[in-house]
């Protein structure tokens, strides 16, 4: 079977941690960190490459994508979309 090259967008959000960046996509439940928002997003395109690299060889591809909500429509590969993000104000009791 021959392989194909598959393009898609994926929403990475940044977020900060204390010293640290993390670079995380829902779509993947995937996440890297790093010392700046720019060296957690490469360290994330890395492991995101190794993600996909593991489930091709595994032969687990669409069921891992399936299994994290992505779409597969004519031999395209769609990730779930973010259609909000939000800030909500929460009180609890601890």
């Amino acid at each position: 079977m021959e392989k194909q090259a598959i393009k898609f967008k994926l929403s990475i959000s940044i977020i900060k941690e204390g010293s640290r960046y993390v670079a995380y996509a829902p779509a993947l439940d995937l996440s890297s960190s790093g010392k700046t928002a720019a060296h957690a997003k490469k360290r994330f395109i890395e492991a995101a490459g190794i993600f996909f690299e593991e489930i091709s060889k595994k032969g687990t591809f669409g069921i891992v994508l399936r299994n994290l909500g992505w779409k597969r429509v004519n031999s395209i590969w769609s990730p779930p979309k973010i259609v909000a993000s939000e800030t909500e104000l929460f009180c609890v009791t601890a």
